[in-house]
């Protein structure tokens, strides 16, 4: 019980203060910039949560995040942990693809409009591949993003089928895919729970599958690729 009041009591005060930071900065109109506000304030949020909860971060394969290659970084998602995981982690221009009705949520949605996180409705194709588009032209200007290509979290911890639209942002932008396995964040706090335990989350990154020269028809074997990518870095299927 003392977990869960203290996560949800982090999660409120931390998300405010960081996601008020990012609204202030887009209303009054600072562009963006490499390590600006809009940068760090996920960073900056994701720490204090984690630290808050007693969560580390160990990340195999450092050496593969290249903050100057922007790229599109398609990860399992086994808890909430592995969006804080990765926004404490990563390097660069990092932004998440996000379901749009999430825009709503006051001061955080609009922080997530305002830092330019990438919003799909995908009940609407035709928006959905305006919105891959939009984010393509962002990611070419140096930005990478973040997907969870299974749409939702997993709540058997295996891993799912994958959306296409993902690898149609990535074939778009012509720039590679880096597969990134989240572990152990099931076991912290699996969806449904809001009471984590304090342990280690480890995220494991795979190998870049360039896209140079795809074209749309090769998404459904590149989406192919990259879940065989982590099923062989020993996701559950």
């Amino acid at each position: 019980m003392m977990r869960a009041l203290r996560y949800a009591v982090a999660l409120v005060l931390f998300s405010v203060w960081h996601a008020s930071r990012v609204v202030l900065a887009g209303l009054v109109r600072i562009p963006h910039r490499p390590g600006d506000v809009y940068d760090r304030a996920g960073g900056d949020w994701a720490r204090a949560v984690l630290k808050w909860c007693r969560i580390g971060v160990v990340v195999e394969g450092r050496e593969r995040l290249d903050p100057k290659a922007p790229c599109v970084y398609i990860a399992n998602h086994v808890s909430f942990l592995d969006i804080l995981a990765i926004l404490q982690e990563f390097p660069g221009s990092l932004r998440f693809v996000y379901k749009k009705g999430m825009s709503w949520i006051p001061i955080l949605g609009w922080a997530m409009l305002f830092a330019r996180h990438i919003p799909i409705d995908r009940r609407n194709r035709s928006a959905a591949f305006a919105a891959y588009d939009e984010a393509a032209q962002f990611i070419r200007q140096g930005a990478s993003a973040v997907v969870f290509a299974e749409g939702t979290r997993s709540r058997d911890g295996r891993l799912k089928p994958f959306k296409k639209g993902p690898f149609v942002l990535a074939i778009a932008a012509q720039v590679p895919v880096v597969p990134v396995l989240c572990l152990n964040g099931f076991e912290l706090l699996p969806k449904g729970s809001w009471s984590p335990r304090p342990g280690i989350v480890t995220l494991r990154i795979g190998g870049a599958i360039p896209t140079a020269g795809m074209g749309y028809d090769a998404r459904e074997g590149l989406a192919e690729r990259t879940h065989g990518a982590l099923i062989g870095m020993g996701a559950k299927g």
